[in-house]
């Protein structure tokens, strides 16, 4: 039995040690030409307070 505990113990690890993908470019690009956006932390704060607010009734 001590082995079946082994076995997934390392397969929760194995789980947990996979990291997220970072997002690399936001929304869809439909201009080649136009220059790509760059995401700084302010995005990312932007990005998560305007859901939040999407979700909220007024």
């Amino acid at each position: 039995m001590a082995m079946y505990d082994d076995k997934k113990i390392q397969s929760l690890v194995k789980k947990m040690a996979k990291q997220p993908k970072p997002k690399t470019e936001f929304g869809k690009v439909y201009d080649k030409t136009a220059p790509s956006r760059v995401s700084d932390e302010g995005d990312l704060e932007r990005d998560k307070f305007f859901k939040e607010m999407k979700k909220r009734e007024f």
